[in-house]
């Protein structure tokens, strides 16, 4: 067995997103965003008619978000820290919900915040993605962070022994989100997460 392993996600994790991709929406699209409890399907209001914006709009803003507006996402405070503490003892995965034509790009903008590992995209749920990490790199304990309950889920589903951590580093949001009952710990300050993710790791 090769060292310890964390899975990271990035978006609301490791760098925000959601306060840029509200400002871009009202800045670029005069569109009013009011995320609760994660959900972005009810959340973009149109100021001209006060209209919400259908579903199958969502993704594609999202797109144009990843597409332009990356350089606007900002470090969550601790983030980078911790994963230096954690690079001590353990390797680093970024496993980030983002289309493969974005890969360079998310590289490239977590080296500006001083963030140097590996970057796997991956789409729908990351318990496979997880699951084939391991069987990959064979770690001796594993630990994955990430801030929607839907992918704790899909961990447990592909990879139960996994040390499951949901984090939602978006103090906007963080209260609307209830924790997710498929993690094993609910930590939204990397200076205490980064503790219980050493003592999981060894």
């Amino acid at each position: 067995m090769s060292r310890p392993l964390l899975i990271t996600d990035c978006d609301e994790v490791l760098l925000h997103m959601v306060r840029h991709f509200g400002a871009w929406l009202d800045e670029a699209h005069d569109i009013d965003f009011a995320p609760q409890g994660g959900r972005f399907g009810d959340a973009l209001t149109r100021r001209a008619g006060g209209q919400t914006v259908p579903q199958h709009e969502v993704w594609p803003l999202l797109d144009g978000f990843f597409r332009t507006e990356m350089d606007r996402q900002t470090l969550v405070p601790g983030a980078r820290d911790a994963l230096e503490r954690i690079g001590h003892v353990a390797d680093i995965v970024i496993l980030t919900n983002l289309e493969d034509w974005c890969h360079a790009g998310r590289v490239a903008q977590l080296a500006v915040h001083g963030i140097a590992h590996r970057v796997q995209c991956n789409q729908g749920g990351k318990g496979i993605a997880v699951r084939r990490l391991i069987d990959e790199m064979a770690p001796r304990a594993v630990a994955f962070v990430d801030d929607l309950p839907q992918h704790h889920e899909s961990v447990a589903d592909h990879a139960p022994d996994v040390y499951r951590l949901h984090m939602v580093a978006e103090p906007s949001i963080a209260h609307t989100i209830a924790p997710a009952p498929h993690a094993h710990a609910r930590i939204d300050d990397w200076n205490v997460a980064a503790d219980w993710l050493l003592a999981r790791l060894g």
